[in-house]
């Protein structure tokens, strides 16, 4: 079927008002957004798929890649505990390589900032997208990235290479060569001092402070093998909700920095069952959400067309706790609040065959 503008609109709207009528406060962010912000977020990777602009009196601005990062910055800075938002409208990414994927799209979501219980937010954001999707034919799977960060942070390692696999989380492939490399026995590079003349914009004391890390790297021991196949196995995990636990479990044994997280999986599968989802046949994987969920540092969720692999996802989110805890910090006061939220695609649920 032909998928108008209006069209889209329509079933956006409609979606909204369900959320409104679960409690949720209605927002509009900004399409420009202040370019400093996401690029302190995401890193000059934010430039290859957003729109920038210039303004003489705002500087460097974005065309709105997402709604989180503005309505969390909104909440920061103005919202009281808890709360729940809603929004419509579009977002715009751009595209180098696809000629089919769109470049702007409208989106719907749903957000939570409350501190009580976390396992019951993520559960109401999951439950409530899953019953806005009605009866499409989707499949839902699950993840949670907070448990692959626990192994990362559990690690009998120096705290640079700690924080090397961190920024990576979100690159599998980046992240599986320095696991790699940090497990492998190295010797110490030896450095001649250079007479040749400075190129690029490196000045010789960060040439200099580099050196030393590479050498300081050098000394620390590798990372046991025995821990590198436990993250592969951990990685591996892909299953049903309550087997995925069990396996979860087996390896919190040999991986107890893992504990606290796998209890966080175990109290959302509870908060699931509780409102109404079946668990049983609920996908978990423990890769999802690496490659295009960046913001996410715990529970991780999205819903696909079962037997339409050309349509993009109907409905992904997550639960983002340290994205409050790093804009809190942009405005001083160091706040944060445990979050999260989803978004839905209108466009794409009309292709599958929604009705407004």
């Amino acid at each position: 079927m032909t998928v108008t503008r209006a069209d889209t609109n329509a079933l956006a709207a409609v979606l909204r008002a369900g959320f409104e009528g679960q409690g949720a406060k209605p927002v509009e962010p900004p399409i420009l957004q202040p370019a400093d912000t996401l690029l302190d977020l995401y890193g000059e990777d934010i430039r290859a798929r957003a729109y920038v602009t210039s303004d003489a009196l705002r500087g460097e601005q974005m065309l709105r890649p997402d709604f989180t990062v503005p309505v969390v910055q909104m909440h920061m800075a103005h919202g009281a505990d808890p709360a729940r938002y809603t929004y419509a409208g579009e977002v715009f990414r751009r595209q180098e390589h696809d000629a089919d994927r769109p470049n702007e799209y409208v989106q719907v979501g749903y957000e939570v900032f409350e501190r009580d219980d976390p396992a019951a937010s993520d559960a109401e954001v999951f439950a409530l997208i899953a019953g806005a999707l009605g009866d499409l034919p989707v499949r839902a799977v699950t993840g949670d990235i907070g448990v692959l960060m626990a192994v990362v942070n559990g690690l009998d390692t120096s705290v640079l290479r700690k924080n090397a696999l961190m920024r990576h989380i979100w690159r599998p492939r980046r992240f599986r060569a320095l696991l790699e490399r940090f497990a492998a026995e190295r010797a110490v590079p030896e450095f001649a001092p250079s007479s040749a003349p400075l190129v690029g914009a490196r000045r010789q004391h960060e040439i200099e402070a580099r050196i030393d890390a590479l050498k300081a790297d050098a000394d620390v021991p590798p990372i046991a093998a025995r821990d590198v196949d436990l993250i592969g196995a951990l990685l591996d995990i892909s299953a049903s909700m309550p087997d995925a636990l069990e396996r979860l479990h087996d390896l919190s044994v040999d991986l107890p920095a893992i504990v606290p997280a796998v209890a966080r999986v175990a109290a959302r599968q509870e908060a699931l069952a509780a409102r109404g989802v079946d668990v049983d046949t609920l996908a978990f994987d423990a890769s999802y959400g690496r490659t295009s969920m960046e913001y996410y540092d715990g529970f991780v969720f999205g819903f696909a067309a079962s037997e339409r692999a050309d349509l993009s996802l109907l409905a992904s989110g997550g639960r983002y706790d340290a994205l409050t805890r790093r804009l809190g910090a942009r405005l001083g006061d160091n706040r944060e609040i445990p979050a999260v939220g989803g978004v839905m695609r209108p466009g794409v649920m009309l292709e599958l065959g929604a009705r407004i």
